[in-house]
C-alpha cells in the first residue's frame, strides 16, 4: 500500500473503518464487534518485506451513557466521512511557537437499537490519536446528561505505568483535594492498584516494554463537560474514563455533564512513539482545540520573584513585599508576585501603595486569590473575591486600574463540570480586564493554553512549596524533576515555582530543609519545567551567595520557547533536554540516579561555535561555567554526579 493510499481512511468491511496518518506511520481503527464499538491504536513499522500494524492500544470499547439514550451496545456503525487536515497556528506559550499539523480525520456514526445516532471524529497525525463523541439533537432533545463514558484504553499485559493517583475528595489540608498534588508511581505494572482507589489523574504515561510509549491524556476541556480520568485497571488490562466523585466540591454539582446540544465531549489523546522523543515533543494537546476568545491585549511572559516560598506567611507584609519587588527590579524581572494573607496584613489602601511603587520600579504586581466559594476550609484572604461574578468583576476592575498583569488563584474544588465553569468565567473575566491568570491547587489544564489565550500556567502537581514543608521531598527532587518533562509537563503547562537556590531552605541562614540538588540542577530546572509564568524561589541573598554566573543565568533566562526538541532520557532517571528562545538554544542535562551518568550528544546548532558549559565540577558541589569551542558536530560530553546537571548555551 502507498503512502499517499494511507493517508485517508479506508473501509475495511462494511462495520470496520481505518484513519491512518499522512506520513503512513500512525494508524487508529474503529469496528463492530457483536453490537459493540471497539478501536485500536498503533504505529505502523516497515521491515524487509511489508509494513505491519504494531498496535499500542489493543482492542478498547467506545461508547457513551447520556439520559437521551445510550451507545454501549446494540449498536450499527456506518462511515460518514474522512479525509485529510491540516493547519498552522501560533502559541504564545509552550513547546513551539508556530505549530503546523497534517493529519486524517474519520467520522463514523453510531446508532443505537432506537434508531438514534451521534458521530465519533478521529484525527491521526504523526504519533497521535485524537477522538471524541459528537453528539447532535436527539428530535426534539436539545439538552443532555452525559452519565457516563465506555471509553477505554485496553494495555498489554506488561506494560509499566508513570502515573498519579486521583484522591479521595475533600481531605488533605483544609479539605482542599483532590489538586493532583500526589506521588507518581513509577516503571510499576499496570495493575498496580492507586492509592485511594479511584484511579489516576491525566496525563498517564506506560511503558511497552519493546514496542514503546504511549502517553494518554485528555484536551479540550470547557465548560460543557467536568474532567475526566483513568480507573484503576479492569480485567484484560483496560482503563477506563472515570467522572468526578461524589464528594468533590464539598459534594454539591452533578459528576455527570450537562451540553446543549449539539455538543462534542472532549477530545482524548494518545501519543505513541517507539522512543520517547514523540511524547516530549507532542502537540496533540493544542492542535485539535481552538482559541475560544480574542486576547484583550498582547500577553507576554513573566519571570517573578516570590517572597512566600521560601519566607512564608509571615512575609506577606509590605516592608517584605518592597524587598522582592527590589529583587525583581535587580534582576530585571517583569514581576512580582503577592501571595495570600495580603488582604489582612497589608489592606487595601497599602496595596494600592505596593503597586505605585511596582510602577515606579518598572516591576508588574501578581496578585494571589483564595478562590473560595463553598468548597473547602482554605483560610487564606483573599476569601470570596472570584466565585461569584459580580464580585469578581469589582475586583477585576481593582487590579486594572492598579497596573496589575496577573492573578494566582488558589483552592479549587475538584473536577466537576460546576469547578470547571468556574474555572473559565475567572479567564474570560480576566480576559476583560487584561490579566494573565495561574491556577494553584487546581486540576489538569486540558489545551487552555490555546483556547484562553491569557490563560498562563497551572500546578497540578506536587510542586516546590513541598521542598519547604517536607525534607522527604528533598531528597526526591532531583527524581520528579527528571520524571514532569515526560509526563506532566509534555501536556501542559506547569507552574512549578522551583529554581531554590539556598542550600538550607528557610528564611533564617543554617534552618529548614536541606536542599539535594546542585546549584546548576536547580538552574537546568528553569529550562525543563515549561511555564510562561515563572514564580522562582530566589531570594535576596542570592544575590551575594552564589556565584555572579548564576545570577547572570536567572536575569537572562526566557519563559517562553520557539522550539522544543527531545534528546535524551528516561522518566525519573535522567533527561537532556533543548530549547529555543528566538535564535538562542539552552540545553539542560540533568541526572536523577544514583549513581554518576555520562551525557554525550550532538548538538548541529553548536556546531564549531564556542558556548558556554555550566556544570558541578569535578565532585558535583563546585559550580563552574566555562567557554568551550565544540567540533564539526556540536559535541558535547559530561559526566553528571548525581543530583547534578549541566547547562550549555550559545
Amino acid at each position: 500500500m502507498t503512502v499517499a493510499a494511507m493517508t485517508a481512511a479506508a473501509t475495511l468491511s462494511a462495520q470496520s473503518y481505518r484513519a491512518v496518518s499522512p506520513d503512513g506511520m500512525t494508524y487508529v481503527e474503529v469496528s463492530q464487534d457483536n453490537g459493540k464499538v471497539v478501536y485500536t491504536a498503533g504505529l505502523r513499522q516497515v521491515n524487509s518485506t511489508d509494513t505491519v500494524d504494531v498496535p499500542m492500544v489493543l482492542q478498547s470499547p467506545l461508547g457513551i451513557i447520556t439520559s437521551a439514550g445510550t451507545w454501549t451496545s446494540g449498536l450499527t456503525l456506518t462511515d460518514k466521512s474522512h479525509g485529510a487536515t491540516s493547519g498552522r497556528y501560533t502559541l504564545r506559550q509552550g513547546k513551539q511557537s508556530t505549530i503546523d499539523y497534517n493529519a486524517s480525520k474519520l467520522i463514523v456514526t453510531l446508532k443505537n437499537q432506537q434508531g438514534k445516532s451521534i458521530d465519533m471524529e478521529f484525527f491521526v497525525s504523526s504519533n497521535n490519536v485524537a477522538f471524541r463523541y459528537n453528539i447532535p439533537e436527539q428530535g426534539e432533545t436539545a439538552a443532555i446528561v452525559v452519565e457516563e463514558e465506555a471509553t477505554g484504553f485496553r494495555l498489554p499485559a506488561d506494560a509499566t505505568a508513570f502515573i498519579c493517583p486521583q484522591s479521595d475528595a475533600q481531605i488533605g489540608w483544609k479539605r482542599t483535594k483532590p489538586s493532583y498534588e500526589e506521588y507518581y508511581i513509577w516503571d510499576e505494572p499496570i495493575t498496580t492498584l492507586s492509592q485511594y482507589g479511584h484511579g489516576w489523574t491525566f496525563p498517564c504515561l506506560f511503558h511497552e516494554s519493546d514496542n514503546g510509549w504511549v502517553l494518554i491524556s485528555e484536551t479540550g476541556l470547557t465548560s460543557d463537560y467536568c474532567g475526566s480520568h483513568l480507573s484503576d485497571v479492569t480485567d484484560g488490562n483496560l482503563f477506563t474514563i472515570a467522572f468526578p466523585l461524589e464528594g468533590e466540591n464539598n459534594g454539591f454539582g452533578s459528576t455527570a455533564a450537562q451540553m446543549g446540544l449539539p455538543n462534542s465531549t472532549p477530545w482524548r489523546t494518545i501519543t505513541m512513539g517507539k522512543t520517547l522523543k514523540p511524547i516530549v515533543e507532542t502537540t496533540i494537546t493544542w492542535d485539535v482545540v481552538e482559541q475560544l476568545y480574542e486576547p484583550s491585549q498582547e500577553y507576554k511572559g513573566s519571570r517573578n520573584t516570590w517572597s512566600w516560598i521560601l519566607w512564608q506567611d509571615a512575609s506577606i507584609n509590605y516592608n517584605d513585599q518592597v524587598t522582592f519587588i527590589n529583587l525583581a527590579a535587580d534582576l530585571g524581572w517583569e514581576g512580582c508576585l503577592i501571595d495570600g494573607g495580603w488582604l489582612t496584613n497589608i489592606g487595601r489602601e497599602r496595596m494600592e501603595q505596593l503597586f505605585d511603587y511596582c510602577q515606579q520600579k518598572g516591576v508588574a504586581p501578581w496578585v494571589w486569590y483564595n478562590s473560595n466559594g463553598g468548597w473547602n476550609d482554605a483560610p487564606q484572604c483573599a476569601k470570596q473575591c472570584m466565585h461569584n461574578p459580580i464580585v469578581r468583576k469589582q475586583e477585576m476592575r481593582w487590579l486594572q486600574q492598579h497596573g496589575v498583569k496577573g492573578i494566582k488563584v488558589d483552592f479549587f474544588g475538584g473536577d466537576k463540570q460546576e469547578t470547571i465553569r468556574l474555572y473559565e468565567a475567572i479567564l474570560s473575566d480576566a480576559n476583560d480586564y487584561g490579566i494573565q491568570v495561574i491556577f494553584h491547587g487546581c486540576t489538569l489544564p486540558r489545551g487552555w493554553e490555546r483556547m484562553y489565550p491569557n490563560y498562563c500556567s497551572s500546578e497540578a502537581v506536587l510542586a516546590s512549596e513541598n521542598l519547604y514543608f517536607s525534607q522527604g521531598f528533598c531528597e526526591l527532587e532531583a527524581r520528579h524533576a527528571c520524571l514532569h518533562p515526560f509526563v506532566r509537563n509534555t501536556v501542559a503547562s506547569m507552574e512549578y515555582g522551583g529554581t531554590a537556590l539556598q542550600k538550607r531552605l528557610h528564611r533564617e541562614p543554617g534552618k529548614g530543609n536541606t536542599r539535594r540538588t546542585s546549584d546548576i540542577f536547580e538552574l537546568a530546572t528553569a529550562i525543563a519545567f515549561q511555564s510562561s509564568g515563572q514564580n522562582f524561589a530566589l531570594t535576596p541573598r542570592n544575590l551575594t551567595e552564589q556565584p555572579k554566573f548564576e545570577i547572570d543565568f536567572m536575569k537572562a533566562v526566557p519563559t517562553t520557547w520557539d522550539e522544543t526538541r527531545y534528546i535524551d532520557g528516561y522518566p525519573g532517571k535522567y533527561i537532556v533536554l533543548a530549547r529555543r528562545h528566538a535564535d538562542k538554544w539552552y540545553v539542560v542535562a540533568m541526572n536523577a540516579d544514583g549513581q554518576p551518568r555520562k551525557i554525550q550528544f550532538d548538538m548541529p546548532e553548536f556546531a564549531s561555535k564556542t558556548v558556554t558549559l555550566m556544570h558541578d565540577g569535578k565532585d558535583g558541589q563546585t559550580p563552574t561555567s566555562t567557554r568551550t569551542k565544540l567540533d564539526r558536530r556540536g559535541r558535547v560530553a559530561v559526566t553528571l554526579k548525581p543530583q547534578c546537571a549541566a547547562v550549555v548555551t550559545e
